[in-house]
């Protein structure tokens, strides 16, 4: 397939708890389970190809690689949608949790700061939720969302703050597509991205059905995956260190599904998890 990577990669607009206007890159990468000493020459490749969107963590322990990145690469920052995530043991202390990243990432204003997991266990995400509000309506922040949230988690800050996020960050392939919880997303614009979106441990880009249409089109099985995810209208997170896939994880644009394609993608719906189940995890 011939490269046709364009020179800015489609974005998506986010809504509610945002700046207006504000748009998050359809493609982002990344770093998770990225090891501290290989973070900066895998996003510094990752953003000479293409990437303007890193999404990283406090619980990853690189976001003062991602710092070092941003502050050498000529890409201006305005031209980088950076976002990192509040861990589960910070809830009740958001702001001072918030303050050290930001040190750690060197930078004045964030992007997107997400809470990590609900962790209903402990009941502590709606006080979170509402001082990551407080960050946005500040400036400090220009959006705010959440990861890995259900519908029950999220009707609850509906309910108790007046306010949804801007986007959920989830695990999202064939083999979990989450049809519910991406149904209340259309129905309260709340953006979907997807984490662990080629489901690699558990196969799909081994299955036969994947293998089928990536011949058909001439690529992988992993630039079918994550052109699915495009054409569905998620952000979707690649993650590497391996320069060719890098580079191939951003050359998917030279090619378009078949409404048949996505008929025999859709069957691939196993509900199958590769990471926690939201509703038990962090408690």
């Amino acid at each position: 397939m011939t490269s046709t990577t364009p020179d800015r990669l489609p974005s998506v607009s986010l809504g509610h708890a945002s700046e207006p206007g504000l748009t998050v890159p359809q493609l982002g990468f990344g770093v998770w389970e990225v090891a501290e000493a290989e973070v900066e020459t895998a996003l510094a490749l990752a953003i000479e190809v293409g990437h303007r969107h890193v999404d990283t963590a406090r619980i990853y322990g690189n976001e003062r690689g991602v710092g070092r990145v941003l502050a050498d690469t000529d890409v201006p920052r305005d031209d980088l949608f950076v976002t990192t995530k509040l861990w589960n043991d910070d809830h009740a202390n958001a702001r001072q949790a918030f303050e050290s990243s930001m040190v750690r990432l060197g930078i004045d204003v964030l992007d997107l700061y997400l809470i990590h997991w609900p962790a209903p266990g402990r009941d502590t995400f709606v006080e979170a939720w509402t001082t990551m509000l407080e960050l946005q309506r500040e400036g400090r922040v220009r959006s705010v969302g959440v990861c890995n949230f259900q519908p029950v988690h999220l009707q609850r800050l509906l309910d108790e703050t007046g306010a949804l996020p801007s986007i959920n960050q989830v695990e999202l392939s064939p083999y979990l597509q989450q049809r519910e919880l991406r149904a209340f997303h259309a129905e309260h614009d709340i953006v979907t991205e997807a984490w662990s979106p080629l489901a690699v441990r558990a196969g799909l880009l081994d299955d036969p059905v994947v293998s089928q249409i990536a011949a058909s089109h001439g690529v992988s099985p992993a630039q079918l995956v994550l052109r699915w995810h495009l054409e569905l209208g998620n952000v979707v997170l690649t993650r590497s260190v391996t320069p060719s896939r890098i580079r191939d994880n951003t050359d998917i644009f030279g090619f378009q599904l078949t409404a048949g394609d996505h008929d025999q993608l859709g069957t691939l719906d196993r509900g199958q998890r590769t990471g926690p189940d939201p509703d038990r995890f962090g408690s």
